[in-house]
């Protein structure tokens, strides 16, 4: 089994545990950066009335398909990732890690398979997280938990082919596909930073004796876990705008529809909401993201390491 096989699925199991852990958060964006209201509510003020309404369990629409996009994206995403990045370090000579330039070809190609083959299933989980919306805003608000009826995995499908047919499911790939730029953002910055740091350690072990040290056992899971918070901040922080453009999209909105482009979108949104409209949901979107970039940096390399451990032996038969 390939170094790329491995790294994919020490993603996908990584993803899926960070997922889980920061799901509510998602949700709540999701939710924020889809409504086009002027009302504002904080994020604590977002999960009383969806609790109201909808219970606990309300914060947690949609995991399903989250947790099997999160799966498929990872798994694709550091596949592509490794098996780009094998292909240019084996290209050249000397050097270790990758050079700014390099991560961004890496993480273009992975990026960009990883969008086209994961969007349906990012387009459902949308759909789900949404589809309460207007039945919340609609009902009594002298009842406390009005009945709310939500679509599983298999109906939000056929509802979706029902209403707008297979193509439905490429709704929003223009600002998807742009948004590649997050994670070539994201893995880049991560990588430069990883490079330094371990330069930095490697240095100050340099007089300590000619024992070989791999940058694997220089960095420790924390070290991971940091690189990965604030290499995702950078990204996020950036390319925010989008998310929301795409967040619309995906979850088929009235407004998002009459979008012609993603620039469009962008426009629009200023125009009819303000620059601010243009950050709904960063609150939640930011403290997620970095949260679930964090945990699954950490979770990636152990995972990596205790499955090629695990079945080392196994291939070495």
């Amino acid at each position: 089994m390939s170094d790329s096989v491995i790294h994919s699925m020490a993603g996908a199991l990584g993803g899926i545990a960070a997922m889980s852990i920061t799901y509510p958060l998602i949700f709540l964006s999701t939710r924020a950066a889809v409504e086009t209201k002027k009302e504002r509510k904080s994020t604590y003020e977002a999960v009383k009335d969806i609790i109201k309404r909808e219970g606990f369990l309300g914060l947690y629409d949609g995991l399903n398909s989250s947790l099997l996009g999160i799966a498929v994206t990872n798994g694709v995403y550091y596949y592509f990732y490794e098996r780009s990045r094998g292909v240019i370090l084996a290209s050249r000579k000397g050097g270790k890690g990758l050079g700014a330039l390099e991560s961004m070809i890496a993480g273009l190609i992975a990026g960009s398979a990883t969008t086209i083959l994961s969007n349906p299933i990012w387009v459902i989980q949308a759909s789900q997280a949404v589809q309460t919306l207007n039945q919340s805003s609609n009902s009594d608000p002298d009842q406390l938990r009005p009945v709310i009826k939500k679509l599983g995995f298999v109906e939000t499908i056929r509802k979706i082919l029902r209403k707008d047919g297979i193509g439905a499911f490429w709704r929003g790939i223009g600002p998807a596909l742009v948004l590649v730029i997050n994670p070539v953002l994201q893995y880049t910055v991560f990588e430069q930073l990883k490079n330094l740091l371990v330069r930095s350690r490697m240095e100050k072990l340099r007089h300590a004796g000619p024992a070989a040290v791999t940058s694997g056992s220089l960095l420790t899971d924390w070290d991971f876990f940091f690189l990965g918070a604030l290499s995702k901040l950078v990204a996020t922080s950036i390319t925010y705008p989008y998310i929301v453009v795409k967040s619309r999209l995906q979850a088929g909105s009235e407004h998002a529809l009459r979008y012609k482009s993603s620039t469009d979108g962008l426009l629009t949104i200023i125009k009819e909401e303000g620059a601010a409209g243009l950050y709904k949901g960063v609150g939640s979107k930011l403290t997620q993201s970095v949260l679930t970039a964090a945990i699954l940096f950490m979770l990636q390399r152990r995972l990596y390491e205790i499955t090629k451990k695990a079945i080392g032996p196994v291939l070495s038969k």
